[in-house]
């Protein structure tokens, strides 16, 4: 398939390209080309083959779920730099009304 130059000022001006003279001489060629490979992936497709997002088939890679020890609440609170009944101790980052 061959472009003419007025085909590649229109695909220029729906995608809102300021395109020269020059440029559009270059570029029919080319986009011809790739119009050229898009009729040939086209004419591969076959009937039979059942069309597929992803090559291979999907799989769950997560971890399972089951339960772990983790810290004691001790622990965890042995590293913070405030504690306030047995929490963390933040600062105040927004004041109260009234």
């Amino acid at each position: 398939m061959s472009l003419s130059p007025d085909e590649v000022r229109h695909v220029a001006r729906l995608a809102r390209l300021a395109l020269t003279d020059e440029e559009v001489t270059d570029l029919a060629p080319q986009l011809s080309a790739i119009l050229g490979y898009a009729e040939q992936v086209s004419e591969v497709a076959a009937d039979d083959v059942t069309p597929t997002v992803h090559p291979l088939a999907p799989s769950d890679v997560t971890r399972p779920d089951e339960p772990r020890p983790s810290l004691s609440r001790d622990d965890v609170l042995a590293g913070a730099p405030q504690v306030e009944q047995d929490r963390f101790a933040v600062p105040r980052i927004v004041a109260e009304e009234g």
